[in-house]
Formats: C-alpha cells, structure tokens, sequence
C-alpha cells in the first residue's frame, strides 16, 4: 500500500471493521456464556460457589485486558500451547467480558422484587425452578439496557487485539498509516467508523432503559 489514500485501502479498512465486529460477537457470545454461569453462582446457595466466583470477578475486573492479552498469547506458548491471534484475542475478551456480564447479570437477579421470590418460594418450587420460571424472566428484562450499553465497551476493546497482531479495525488503520503517513485522515476514518458502530448500541440502550423506567412507573402502584 502506497500512494494516496484509494479505494483499496477504504477496502481494507472495512475489512478490519467486519473482523472487529466479528470478535465482538465472539466476546458476547463466550463471555455471555461465561457471564451467565458467574451471575448464577454469585446467587448460589453455596457459600464456596459464591466466594469463588466473586475472586473471578475481583481478579478480572483488576487486571487490564491488555495484561490478560498477553498472558494469553505469549504466556501460552512456552508452557505448549499453540495460541494464534485470533483465539488469543477471542478468549482474552470472552474471559474479560464474562466478569462484567456476570456482575451486570447479577445484579439484574438481585433487583427482582423481593415479594416476586418469596411468591415462587410459595408455590412450592425448587430453586431450578424458580429460578428459571420466575426470576430470571424478570431479570432478563432488567438486563437487557445496561447489557446493550456494556455492548460499546467491548466493540472499543476489541482495539486492543492489535497488540497481539489481529488486523481489527484499529489495526488495519495503523497499517495503512504506516504506508500513507496521512494519520490525522486515517483516524479520522476509523474514529468515524467506530462511531457508526457504537452510537446505535448507545442510542438502543438509553431507549431500552426509558422503556424500562416507564413500564417501572406503570406498575407502581398510585
């Protein structure tokens, strides 16, 4: 890449933007995944459950992701392990955004109503079953704006997989700049690029939770 800025490197920036919103779904699905499993042994009956997920958490949301990043892929390697930048930067954010849904999630668990808990407790369920019949339908819809909002910060971290050589967008910028020498251009275009990602999710998120306050004031009672 040389030259002027063309249609070959608008290419390869759009290139990057697809990769960069496919390891977000990567980091959604997989840290969903594992953030579901956190929020429900953070509400666990059992007091070791609940102390082992919480160091999870603590330790996680302690560490920068850049750090878990390179543990991941230059750690990995000398112990045997064959890590290509992709599943570095898949796992490092699927480990990395299942502490925070876990927390997010949990806390969307705890915000049922009390009197909702001891109602299924009342009909005699187990706990499997409140929990899937009663509690987390409840919970899902708590879940849902700020779980969306969460959605921005991981498209923006998903820039961080440039440190382990994954061409995302952020990357795929940098590698043009180098050629161009234009870097005031170039991330201007990125910059517009990441906003046109982020500002819908910003956007369904506030109305998600105006929606979410509105049906809140409906139920209350007058």
């Amino acid at each position: 890449m040389n030259g002027s800025l063309n249609a070959n490197h608008l290419l390869f920036l759009g290139q990057g933007a697809l990769w960069t919103v496919g390891l977000s779904l990567i980091a959604l699905i997989g840290g969903g995944a594992v953030g579901f499993l956190v929020a429900l042994c953070r509400v666990s009956g059992v007091r070791a459950v609940r102390v082992a997920s919480s160091a999870y958490v603590q330790l996680i949301q302690g560490t920068p992701l850049l750090v878990i990043m390179f543990l991941t892929f230059f750690g990995l390697p000398p112990l045997g392990f064959s890590v290509s930048p992709l599943a570095a930067a898949g796992a490092s954010l699927t480990i990395y955004v299942g502490a925070y849904l876990g927390e997010i999630w949990r806390g969307a668990i705890q915000s049922v109503p009390r009197p909702q808990w001891e109602a299924a407790e009342g009909l005699a369920l187990s706990r499997t079953q409140r929990m899937a019949k009663v509690i987390l339908p409840q919970a899902v819809r708590i879940a849902t704006p700020p779980t969306v909002g969460f959605m921005v910060q991981i498209v923006k971290n998903t820039s961080l997989a440039s440190v382990v050589g994954f061409v995302e967008l952020a990357r795929a910028g940098q590698i043009i700049n180098n050629s161009l020498f234009e870097p005031f251009l170039i991330y201007a275009i990125v910059a517009v690029v990441y906003f046109a990602l982020c500002f819908p999710l910003s956007r369904l998120s506030q109305r998600l939770e105006r929606r979410g306050a509105r049906g809140r004031t409906t139920l209350m009672p007058a």
